[in-house]
């Protein structure tokens, strides 16, 4: 990537990012929505946390945490998508195509501003959870490795959206890329571990690729490690997919003229 493509890169993901810390439009929703979940789940639900088998040393509020963290990641990267689209649609991002001689820095300038805004929101959720009272058993090492599933949820699932997006070019393209990723997010254990879940929904969730990044991250809240290793393949398997899956959609866009 030469100067002119890193410094597309770099206007991209600034623009991105301010746009988002100075806009109330796009700031509010993405701190309301996963706070939403949050105190929904785990408020409303906490009775849950007293059921027989329910084991987690946490307690319910650790426990929806780890979800609600992931989900705020995850929808971030897609709400990437939805900006890319936009751009698209007002004839910005063919300006940014003529722009960049390599037109993959578009995509990068994109993946950096999710992972910013990313960071942004986990921090203010670690804060507010903390504030209502999560047990928090994690050391430096545990809240690394948990801050780094995030991000690689949130690549992932912008890269999803960036491909879609570039491929329609359009908002219209909108559930094409929020409804696989709300349904992957559903149909793990979101509220109940994985041993507690029967019938259709336990096996659906045992072969969910998501599963034991949920289950990674809520074991290092406990300050109990477990399915780190397969968590993480995991998470770079799926960025790297959805890369590839990006880049030939800025192929699509690149062949159409933008």
């Amino acid at each position: 990537m030469n100067a002119r493509s890193r410094s597309v890169a770099g206007a991209v993901a600034w623009r991105s990012v301010h746009n988002f810390l100075t806009n109330p439009a796009l700031f509010f929703p993405a701190v309301i929505f996963p706070l939403f979940f949050f105190a929904a789940f785990a408020g409303g639900l906490s009775n849950i946390g007293n059921v027989p088998g329910f084991d987690y040393p946490n307690g319910y509020t650790a426990f929806q945490f780890g979800f609600v963290l992931l989900q705020a990641a995850a929808f971030g990267g897609v709400f990437t998508g939805f900006g890319i689209a936009a751009d698209f649609e007002s004839g910005f991002g063919r300006r940014m195509m003529l722009a960049a001689p390599n037109r993959l820095a578009i995509i990068a300038g994109y993946s950096a501003a999710a992972l910013v805004r990313a960071g942004i929101i986990s921090a203010l959720l670690f804060g507010i959870a903390l504030l209502v009272g999560m047990d928090l058993s994690a050391g430096a090492a545990d809240l690394v490795a948990m801050i780094v599933l995030a991000l690689l949820v949130n690549l992932a699932a912008g890269l999803w959206g960036a491909g879609i997006a570039l491929r329609f070019r359009s908002l219209q393209a909108g559930p094409l890329m929020q409804t696989p990723v709300f349904l992957v997010l559903f149909l793990a254990p979101v509220y109940v571990p994985l041993d507690l879940l029967t019938s259709w929904i336990h096996t659906v969730a045992s072969i969910n690729p998501i599963t034991p990044i949920i289950e990674a991250v809520r074991s290092l809240i406990a300050g109990e490690p477990e399915y780190v290793g397969i968590a993480f393949l995991i998470g770079i398997v799926l960025t790297l997919l959805f890369g590839l899956w990006a880049v030939r959609g800025m192929h699509k866009a690149e062949a159409a003229g933008g």
